[in-house]
């Protein structure tokens, strides 16, 4: 009995697992399809629309006075008397007088050469005398004939005019001497660096300051080359003749001064005949006139030796894109949304460009068409023909996504099994 029911039971249970997967396999679930919606990257889009464009050219460079001398004497003497403007930082017009020297010795230098010069003419007034009396001695003589030269003492006269003239000039200089002990201003400038001072005996080359010019001042502006032809800027010829250009272009100056932005209006002047040798760019030369004036901002004046960034207004561009640079990526490549949705890559030329932005022309052979979608978001590695799911000008876009939707959607059978 026990060994029959040893073999009854195995048997017994193998048959009832056998029945049960049986009875699980005919009476399994039915499958279920699950839909898996594509997932799509969400961009920005904008339209393109052709504009206008003022071209700016930016540079930057370093305010220089139009003019910079070293005041030196041309006699020697004393300073004697000082100017209060004659300080570091000091203003002065044209022909004020700046600084004087003793001028005693150069005053007794004229009187010296004055009686010089009356003793040269009493000299000449009595060779003319004897002159006429040889003349008189030779008629007397009743000799016919020219006398010599010898004879009529033209020599001696010849030599006593030339005293005369030598004594004038003599007088000329001791008074031109004289005017030199005023040291006046040679134009409208300011003292950039005073080097002596009341009491000190100076000679003719002493430097005794350092001034510049203050009616203008100039900056030395290196131009892009690719931003130079939308400038109107004047070139000179060797023939005298000048550009066509009749108006030099403006300039806008920006620095920061006490924590604020200062600006000043100039226009550039002229372009130096060499280009610089370290940047191979051309260098424009703009000008600011009366930069030393008060200015109703209250704002420090555009002094010598500051730096600026320079803005040139240039002409302005017809019918292009304005693409802003966070929509460019390397090798200037920017990426359209078609109609569909899809990504399409796209190399571009700029006209100009600059941090912010750039310009491109709308009629140019590779250009996008006015109205198709600019993608503003940056996608790290964008392929041609890949699916987006675009918000153009701020409205998300559901033209297109149902059928795409619909024929990228597949059916996945779900996993084989029991039910869950």
């Amino acid at each position: 009995m026990i060994r029959f029911l040893s073999v009854i039971i195995p048997l017994a249970i193998l048959a009832a697992s056998g029945a049960g997967t049986w009875w699980l396999l005919v009476n399994r679930p039915e499958t279920k399809m699950q839909e898996v919606r594509p997932v799509l990257v969400q961009v920005e889009g904008t339209r393109l629309k052709k504009t206008s464009f003022p071209v700016v050219v930016t540079s930057q460079g370093m305010v220089q006075p139009r003019t910079q001398t070293t005041l030196l004497p041309e006699v020697s003497a004393k300073i004697v008397e000082s100017s209060s403007n004659f300080k570091p930082g000091g203003f002065f017009e044209k022909g004020e007088v700046l600084m004087k020297l003793d001028p005693v010795d150069y005053e007794t230098a004229v009187v010296v050469a004055q009686a010089a010069v009356a003793q040269a003419e009493s000299m000449l007034a009595e060779e003319l005398a004897k002159a006429e009396q040889a003349l008189e001695n030779w008629k007397a003589l009743g000799r016919s004939g020219e006398p010599n030269a010898l004879a009529m003492r033209k020599p001696q006269v010849a030599k006593a005019h030339a005293d005369v003239a030598s004594a004038k000039a003599q007088v000329l200089k001791a008074e031109r001497d004289l005017e030199r002990t005023t040291i006046r201003a040679p134009f409208a400038g300011q003292v950039l660096e005073q080097l002596v001072d009341v009491g000190q005996l100076v000679t003719s080359g002493t430097q005794l300051a350092k001034v510049f010019a203050v009616d203008y001042v100039e900056i030395r502006l290196p131009l892009p080359e690719r931003g130079m032809r939308f400038l109107a800027l004047p070139e000179n010829y060797r023939d005298g003749s000048e550009s066509a250009a009749t108006a030099n272009a403006e300039v806008r100056l920006n620095a920061v001064m006490n924590g604020k932005l200062a600006s000043w209006r100039g226009r550039i002047v002229r372009v130096e005949g060499a280009m610089d040798a370290s940047t191979r760019q051309i260098i424009a030369v703009a000008q600011v006139d009366d930069p030393y004036a008060k200015r109703s901002d209250g704002l420090p004046p555009l002094k010598v030796g500051q730096f600026v960034e320079a803005e040139i207004t240039g002409e302005t561009l017809q019918d292009v894109y304005v693409i802003p640079r966070s929509a460019v990526r390397a090798g200037n490549e920017i990426i359209l949304i078609s109609p569909k949705n899809t990504l399409r890559r796209v190399l571009v030329e700029p006209l100009v460009s600059d941090e912010k932005q750039i310009v491109i022309a709308a009629n140019a052979p590779k250009a996008p068409q006015e109205g198709e979608v600019l993608c503003l978001t940056p996608i790290p590695f964008p392929a041609d023909g890949a699916r987006v799911d675009p918000v153009i000008d701020g409205k998300a876009s559901t033209v297109g996504m149902a059928k795409s939707d619909a024929t990228a959607t597949k059916p996945v059978p779900a996993p084989k099994g029991g039910p869950s």
